[in-house]
């Protein structure tokens, strides 16, 4: 079966070695001198330097268990603050910092990185790429950054806009950039990079808004693209003279419409924003791939290819490939032709597992459709498939055919009729980083139970900014009432969950107070650490979950720690700062019963008797909600409704209620003044810092409704004395 392993790798090297694949234009050739691998040899070899965190997941498998253990269950109540710097960005901070013979070198929001002194917190450089304000619009879920990596000297950023950027490790100075984007079409990177072989490996993101996906690997010395691959068929009429166009060709087209290149309007999606792993051995490049685009096939796909099927190769599905040419060696895919938003691109994790009786070479992922998945990575056969949280939208996964057994009810295209499920888009798991510890054999997994209804938006038509997904978001419907509003978020719940993968199970679970919990590390000091929206940073017991130890970092934490050595000292380093997609359009739900955290956009570096404290939290502005007088019917406040949720809701909050983080409309001055709102919605007054106009997509009227339904939300809030 196609979602599986179908080729020899024998066959398909020969059938893309005809093709000429491993080149893209422009690209030069990717040997046209050697390429310096010396700190690659490092990376492999990282076990031996447990002091550094070379790369993203600590190493090439993507493990994030750190082997020092100074600090450990014994001694855990000493973990002190050692140093913080408050960094110049106000939005989510998703990056995992990494730490080469000590200094640290991460990224904060609009694509920013900064070098420090690890045991002193001084900050050596920053650099700043000066990302337009206005490429906000086309970042799903916050201008955020999952960080950097390092290279012969240095240090890489994939930008919001879309750009590669090399950096000299010591001066912070600009080596080179290039653009690996079409910048008159909605993409973005928010993805860490990755590199093997002397070759940079980054993706990007815009499913959401309408774009192809794609993986490119670049030159660590020069900038210049080796090679490139395409995740979905494009224009059968204009070939891509890529490393994808021969698999794309055998495999791919006949899982889509045979016209679905005009229908999605050359799109797709597949979007390769997040997770990467290697394996030096096999010498394999592993990448996941993201949602399709649109949504619902009826807008995506609607027919499938004659004699073929509605898959949609390969949205939703892990790649193996050759780093250093690009080509294709297997894939498995997770959720054929997905609907739900059900991304792959979730973190990945190489191991080697001893399943009934015999050592396997395993690959861990539990991407967004609620199941863990247990491949043999040398193949890309499934060993195991089990949900790791509640799911309704399938019953199981086949063994034999790895495909999951999806309820016809949950085909919200093709009945036509609303289709309430968990997950819903947020998934199971998110973005933020799992663990695996090899001592007890387990992974811990940030795990959220998040339902949504899934309905076709009606007469759907792409609009030229903002989201364009063909599901109508609208239809969830979160009441104002502080009664009802607190039922609707003790639904939503979420768990630090420690899965056995051989057994196919959880040994443990910690419940937490909301959805919304972050990248987790673990020690062979026995310890997990993980933070959450709650701005609390906590320490657990490995084998059984008990909470060891907390700090109160003051503000919403979504980001993984690291641990990392210098002299003997052992130290812990986490970024700190709410946002991201959990602060922002599904901020309201995640708020608990506090209200929301603010950020406070921070590097915070732990040890044991560190000396230093936080400064004490200001008091928030008390805003008296105070709206002006309703100047619309019924009908044109519905109208707005629609309207701010197709393309508003994202950034201000779902309702109208904001995540803490950006403006909350509710309080807008220029509510009562139509002037002045269509300077911000229509002329784009604030685009600098990331409100563009929304001209292209809607006529005045159009937008004086949303202004209608925020003072109607407003209104509501008074009334029911909520915030």
């Amino acid at each position: 079966m196609i979602s599986r392993t179908l080729l020899q790798s024998a066959c398909v090297l020969a059938l893309l070695a005809s093709a000429g694949c491993g080149k893209a234009p422009g690209s030069g050739d990717a040997n046209d001198a050697p390429l310096d691998t010396t700190f690659g040899e490092r990376i492999v070899a990282a076990a031996k330097e447990p002091g550094n965190w070379l790369t993203t997941g600590l190493n090439y498998q993507e493990t994030r268990f750190s082997p020092l253990d100074s600090i450990n269950q014994s001694n855990i109540g000493k973990l002190k603050l050692a140093w913080s710097y408050d960094l110049d960005t106000n939005r989510g901070q998703e990056s995992t910092p990494i730490v080469v013979d000590g200094v640290i070198y991460t990224s904060s929001a609009w694509s920013k990185v900064q070098a420090f002194d690890g045991v002193t917190g001084k900050l050596l450089w920053q650099f700043d790429p000066k990302v337009p304000g206005d490429a906000a619009v086309n970042a799903c879920c916050d201008v955020v950054n999952r960080g950097v990596a390092y290279w012969d000297g240095k240090v890489f950023v994939g930008t919001i806009d879309g750009r590669l950027i090399a950096i000299n490790a010591k001066t912070g100075q600009q080596v080179w950039s290039t653009m690996t984007i079409d910048p008159n079409k909605p993409y973005s990177i928010t993805g860490a990079p990755r590199i093997v072989k002397g070759l940079v490996m980054i993706g990007n993101g815009g499913a959401e808004f309408g774009v192809r996906g794609y993986v490119s690997a670049y030159r660590a010395d020069t900038g210049t693209m080796a090679w490139r691959f395409y995740t979905v068929p494009g224009d059968p009429d204009h070939p891509d003279n890529a490393a994808s166009d021969a698999i794309l060709d055998k495999l791919a087209k006949k899982t889509w419409d045979k016209d679905h290149w005009k229908i999605s309007n050359g799109n797709g999606g597949g979007t390769v924003w997040d997770s990467m792993a290697y394996d030096p051995d096999l010498d394999l490049l592993y990448v996941g791939v993201g949602n399709g685009s649109y949504w619902p096939q009826k807008y995506r796909s609607p027919n499938p290819y004659p004699g073929g099927n509605n898959d949609n190769l390969f949205v939703a599905s892990i790649l193996a490939l050759r780093p250093e040419t690009g080509e294709y060696v297997w894939h498995y895919q997770a959720t054929p032709g997905d609907q739900w938003d059900y991304t792959s691109t979730q973190h990945m994790i190489l191991a080697d597992l001893k399943i009934d009786g015999k050592v396997r070479k395993v690959l861990m992922q539990a991407p967004k459709n609620g199941f863990f998945y247990v491949l043999d990575r040398q193949n890309g056969k499934l060993i195991s498939a089990e949900p790791y949280s509640k799911v309704t939208w399938a019953d199981g996964v086949d063994l034999k055919t790895g495909r999951p057994r999806t309820r016809p009810e949950a085909n919200y295209s093709l009945t036509g009729k609303p289709w309430s499920s968990v997950p819903g888009p947020q998934g199971a798991h998110g973005w933020p980083p799992m663990s695996f510890n090899p001592q007890t054999g387990l992974v811990y997994l940030p795990t959220q139970e998040i339902g949504f209804t899934y309905e076709l938006a009606k007469n759907f038509k792409p609009l030229p900014r903002g989201y364009n997904i063909g599901s109508d978001v609208s239809v969830n419907k979160l009441p104002v009432e502080p009664v009802k509003l607190e039922k609707a978020r003790e639904t939503v719940k979420g768990f630090l969950t420690a899965w056995d993968p051989v057994k196919g199970k959880a040994a443990w679970r910690v419940p937490m107070p909301n959805g919304a919990n972050g990248g987790v590390l673990s020690t062979a000091g026995g310890l997990v650490l993980q933070g959450g929206s709650t701005g609390y940073f906590n320490a657990y017991d490995v084998k059984d979950g008990r909470k060891l130890w907390s700090f109160d970092a003051q503000s919403g934490i979504v980001a993984a720690p690291i641990s990392w050595a210098k002299d003997g000292t052992q130290y812990v380093t986490i970024m700190v700062g709410w946002g991201t997609t959990e602060g922002l359009g599904v901020g309201p739900i995640n708020w608990g019963k506090t209200g929301p955290r603010r950020n406070i956009s921070r590097v915070l570096t732990f040890a044991l008797d560190g000396k230093a404290a936080l400064p004490a939290m200001k008091a928030g502005a008390d805003n008296t909600l105070s709206p002006p007088p309703q100047f619309a019917d019924a009908a044109t406040i519905e109208e707005g409704r629609q309207i701010y949720h197709r393309s508003c809701y994202g950034c201000h909050g779902y309702g109208a209620m904001s995540g803490g983080v950006l403006p909350d409309l509710r309080y807008s001055g220029t509510l009562g003044n139509q002037e002045a709102w269509d300077s911000v919605v229509l002329q784009g007054l604030l685009k600098d810092q990331g409100m563009v106009s929304f001209a292209p997509n809607y006529t005045p009227a159009e937008v004086n409704a949303i202004r209608a339904y925020v003072i109607d939300q407003a209104h509501k809030s008074v009334e029911f004395g909520s915030k």
